[in-house]
């Protein structure tokens, strides 16, 4: 497993881990359907730069760091028993080399409260399907489309409309207390 540490999110780095986070998104998405994606969210960007900053303002924020240097980050909402993970990225530049999986193990540690943890991605993540269900132990819950919208957000029907029509997965994973 890598080395590393996950370190809080310094506020002069915010805009860099936007912009290394729509890196990693729109890499995934160009892997999978090439230059003529239209999954977007924002003119040429998989995920919203509004979406990556809410989501840092409603959560908590860490760089994933490997020998000093930054190699991605995460966002989880912790809520008592309950989490979210609601971000993971890890840099194309470094993938498969288990910095993901040493993250989310962190992630796990940092907070030993959490009794389910809950994450979405889309349909066509087949890597983060992957990783979520064959590495780190989640469960495949729910499937979110237009004909099942997520009850909890009253903009995933617009989303589905809009950004994601084929779908989001919604993933959860129950630890061991």
């Amino acid at each position: 497993m890598a080395e590393i540490t996950l370190v809080p999110l310094a506020h002069d780095d915010r805009n860099q881990f936007i912009l290394d986070n729509q890196e990693a998104f729109n890499f995934g998405a160009l892997e999978e359907f090439g230059c003529r994606n239209d999954h977007f969210e924002e003119d040429g960007e998989i995920i919203a730069r509004e979406t990556i900053e809410n989501s840092i303002d409603e959560g908590e924020a860490y760089r994933i760091m490997q020998d000093g240097r930054s190699v991605g980050g995460v966002v989880i909402k912790v809520d008592g028993e309950r989490g979210d993970l609601d971000l993971l990225f890890v840099s194309p530049h470094v993938h498969s080399k288990g910095i993901g999986y040493a993250a989310w193990c962190a992630v796990e540690k940092l907070h030993p409260e959490v009794a389910v943890w809950e994450t979405v991605t889309p349909y066509f993540e087949k890597w983060n399907i992957h990783f979520y269900v064959n590495r780190c132990g989640f469960h495949i819950v729910e499937f979110f489309n237009s004909h099942h919208p997520d009850p909890n957000d009253p903009d995933t029907k617009e989303q589905m409309d809009e950004g994601f029509p084929d779908g989001m997965f919604r993933f959860e994973k129950r630890m061991k207390q």
